[in-house]
Parts: C-alpha cells; sequence; structure tokens
C-alpha cells in the first residue's frame, strides 16, 4: 500500500503541516500591512523603507518561487520544505531583531526567498497525497480556507500586537509570533511528514534564475528609491538595465525552449490566449490588491489618528467579507462564468469611492468603516479565488505546473511593482513632512489610480472567452 494513502488521518494530518507554509507566508504579507507605521517608528524609517519592508518580501518570494518547486522535485519536497521552514523562522527572528530599515529589508528578502523553498510544497503535497480528484478538492478547499484565515487573523494581529506594551517593542512581535508556528511545523514535518519521490530528470534553471532576479530587482527597486531621492541617475540606469535584462531572459527562455531544454518560464504558455489575457488581468489586479493594504494602513493610522488595535479589527472585516464570498463565488463561477469576477471588480470600484467619501476624518463611525471594509472584502472574495482557474482553463495537462508557476510570479513580482507604484503615488503627495489634512487629498490620488487598474483588470475580462 502506498505509505501516503495508508490512513485517511495520516493524508490531512500532513496537509495541516504542510499547510503552515502557506499560513506563514500570507500571514507575513497581511500582518505587516497593518504594523507598517509602528514599524517606520520603532527603526526610525522613512517612506521608501516603509514600502521596500512589503516588496522585498514579495521580490524574494516571486525570483524563487518557480525554482523553489523544482528544488522539491529534484531533492525530494520533505527536505527541501523542512529547510524553507527553517530558514523563514531564522530569517523571521533577524527581523525582530532589525535595528535599521537596511538590516530588517535585507532579513525580509531572505525570508521571501525562504517562504518560495516551503510554500510551493505544499501544493505539490496535496497532488501526491490526494490521487483521487474528489478528495483533491476537499484538500484544496481546505488549503485555500487556511490561506484565506491567515489574511483575517493576519490584519487583526498587525493592529494588535504593535498596541501591546511589553518588554519587546510590540512591533517586533509581528514577526517573532512566526517562531512557535515555526518549530511547531519543524518539529511535527520531521516526524510524520513522509518523503516523496525524487524527480532528476530535468535540469534547474540556473541561468534563467540569475536573470530573472536582477531584472526584476532593477525594476522594482528604483520605482520605490528613486521616486524618494529625486530620481538619481543610478535608479534611470537600473530601469534602463531591467529592459535590457528581461529582453535578455526573454531570449534565454525560447532559446532553450527550442534547443528542448526546461526553461524557468515555457515562452509556449503565451501563445494560449486564456493564460496570456488572464495574466494580465491578474497583473493589474495586483498592483492594485497589495497597495491597497499598505496606503490604507497608513491612511487610517497616520492620517486619520486610528490605533494599531483598531485598525487591524476594521481590516479583520475586509478578510471577513473576503472569506465569504471566496466561499459562494467558487459555486457562482460554474454558473455564471467570468461575469462574477466583472461584478466583483465593480463592487471593488464602488467600495474604494466610498473609501475617499465617507472614510474622511477622525470622527467617521465604527459601522462606516467595517461596512465599507466589508464591501470591499466581498468583491475582492468574488475575484481572486477563480482568477487562477481563469487563466489556466485552456491550458493542457502537461503545461500546468509551469503555467502556474509562472503566473504566481507575476503575481508576487506584481504585488511587490504595486506597492512601488501606488505607494509611491501616496507618499509623494504626502511628502517628507506631513500633516494629517495632507492624507485625504494623497490617499484619492492613489485610489483613483487604483479605479483604473481595476478598469483595466474588467477591459481584459471581457475579452476573455468565456
Amino acid at each position: 500500500m502506498n505509505k501516503f494513502t495508508e490512513t485517511s488521518m495520516s493524508k490531512w494530518l500532513s496537509l495541516l503541516i504542510v499547510s503552515s507554509a502557506i499560513f506563514l507566508a500570507v500571514i507575513d504579507i497581511f500582518i505587516v500591512n497593518v504594523a507598517l507605521p509602528a514599524i517606520k517608528l520603532g527603526i526610525n524609517g522613512t517612506n521608501g523603507e516603509l514600502q521596500l519592508v512589503i516588496a522585498i518580501y514579495l521580490l524574494g518570494y516571486s525570483c524563487f518561487l518557480i525554482t523553489g518547486g523544482r528544488l522539491g522535485d529534484y531533492y525530494g519536497r520533505k527536505k527541501v520544505f523542512i529547510t524553507g521552514m527553517l530558514l523563514f523562522t531564522i530569517s523571521s527572528c533577524f527581523c525582530g531583531l532589525a535595528q535599521s530599515g537596511l538590516q530588517l529589508n535585507i532579513a525580509r528578502f531572505f525570508q521571501g526567498i525562504s517562504a518560495s523553498l516551503m510554500t510551493p510544497q505544499g501544493v505539490s503535497y496535496i497532488q501526491v497525497l490526494f490521487p483521487e480528484a474528489h478528495e483533491r478538492v476537499k484538500a484544496i478547499g481546505v488549503y485555500g480556507i487556511i490561506a484565506g484565515s491567515a489574511s483575517v487573523i493576519g490584519q487583526f494581529l498587525g493592529g494588535l500586537l504593535p498596541s501591546l506594551h511589553t518588554a519587546l517593542e510590540g512591533w517586533r512581535l509581528v514577526f517573532f509570533i512566526n517562531l512557535p508556528i515555526g518549530i511547531l511545523a519543524l518539529i511535527t514535518s520531521a516526524i510524520f511528514l513522509h518523503e516523496t519521490p525524487r524527480d532528476t530528470s530535468q535540469r534547474f534553471d540556473y541561468g534563467g534564475v540569475l536573470l530573472l532576479t536582477p531584472a526584476l530587482f532593477c525594476l522594482i527597486y528604483p520605482v520605490i528609491q528613486g521616486r524618494e531621492l529625486g530620481w538619481p541617475a543610478w535608479s534611470l540606469v537600473m530601469l534602463v538595465a531591467s529592459v535590457v535584462l528581461f529582453l535578455l531572459f526573454s531570449r534565454d527562455q525560447r532559446r532553450k525552449v527550442s534547443a528542448g531544454k526546461a526553461p524557468l518560464i515555457d515562452a509556449r504558455l503565451f501563445s494560449y490566449r486564456d493564460f496570456r489575457i488572464g495574466l494580465y488581468a491578474s497583473i493589474f489586479y495586483f498592483l492594485v490588491q497589495e497597495p491597497y493594504f499598505l496606503i490604507t494602513g497608513v491612511y487610517f493610522q497616520d492620517g486619520l489618528r486610528v490605533s494599531s488595535a483598531t485598525a487591524g479589527f476594521y481590516f479583520m472585516f475586509q478578510g471577513i467579507g473576503y472569506v465569504i464570498a471566496s466561499i459562494l463565488s467558487v459555486k457562482l463561477v460554474h454558473r455564471y462564468g467570468k461575469k462574477v469576477l466583472q461584478g466583483g471588480i465593480f463592487i471593488m470600484i464602488i467600495a474604494l469611492l466610498l473609501h475617499i467619501f465617507f472614510i474622511t476624518t477622525p470622527e467617521t463611525s465604527t459601522l462606516t468603516y467595517i461596512s465599507i471594509l466589508f464591501v470591499y472584502g466581498v468583491g475582492c472574495g468574488s475575484v481572486l479565488p477563480s482568477l487562477l482557474a481563469l487563466s489556466l482553463k485552456g491550458i493542457p495537462h502537461q503545461y500546468a505546473g509551469a503555467a502556474s508557476g509562472t503566473y504566481y510570479t507575476a503575481q508576487q513580482s506584481s504585488i511587490a511593482l504595486g506597492a512601488g507604484i501606488v505607494g509611491g503615488i501616496f507618499f509623494y503627495y504626502i511628502g517628507n513632512t506631513p500633516v494629517p489634512a495632507d492624507y485625504l487629498p494623497a490617499y484619492s490620488i492613489a485610489v483613483i489610480v487604483s479605479i483604473l487598474l481595476l478598469v483595466a483588470v474588467n477591459v481584459c475580462l471581457y475579452v476573455m472567452p468565456e
């Protein structure tokens, strides 16, 4: 009997163990969002360093996500999962010990890399543990619920922990909270998780990684730091270098496909119209999704003088709206198709307009906050769970792994770039010496840019085949 199918209990226990990776990876995005004002104060950081706290983590995550999946295939998923979890736990501690913006962002970059090692193993283990289609659907549902729960818990804790008065500064607990979860995951995975067979039939595309990583870095870093420093010459040189590196990367990947080698991103995927349009839609969407939490968290706390604990409480309702809508939307998409996603984008746009018209003063009522954030979460939950499925629906089975890896790389890269673009617009209009009155105009401009990006998402969905 296959050791992966010995008992039902062992399969579901293994699923919970590997789901700890996506739980930590997601919670570390959302928990930091709400805690950013406290982090800035704690490290005496700049607005650019604040944006990098988000972007640099996602940069490390996106650059090595595909590689992380292939490392699991090549060396065994248990080994790579444990290695990634160990490095994530250690780098989280270094984040909590950081004394400056530079130290924190270096640790965040390695935290992102370690997340890219452990997270792909969870999806791979689901394929191995649940070979039957009906069980796999349930397992993916549990996996998605854990990820969604992490976003809600992260938003709540990101507000609560910085407000605590302990021997440590409260914002440091945002990172140290990963320590007990990481240790528990390491112990249980070492004892209960079975190793998977190795697949050494394909070599790693080291050349692709060495081209893609600096290309993304040369694009995202100057977008964030260049704005804050007045666009010095080095920032413009890096932007030009990113274009050159992306062109070289594209040429390198096509050459490897022609030579019958395994590229990092298979260029043949872009010949499928569903995937190509879906990828464009996801890029526009994720340029908005994560920056929303960045600018809204700062606007609430620094502009409207909402406490971090209260802000976390408000954001929790966005997460609740997301979880409820995501469960319902998956069922509705089977009946109504892409119209569900288009409706979700429309709800997000309405909710963003409600933000800038009704959440405007420190006297704004609690009911107004939680109602508007809940509606925004409903819009997000109507779009995000099915966007990947629509993008991959026309992809042949043999390209499914490469397509999902490419999609997630574009997703994380777009989030990081969005923190630089939308976040950069917000911080540009605030200036270096802001007063609370400056925040609403700056926030409104950034929100309008986000709305235009969401309109672009709906245009992509409109032209996507049913």
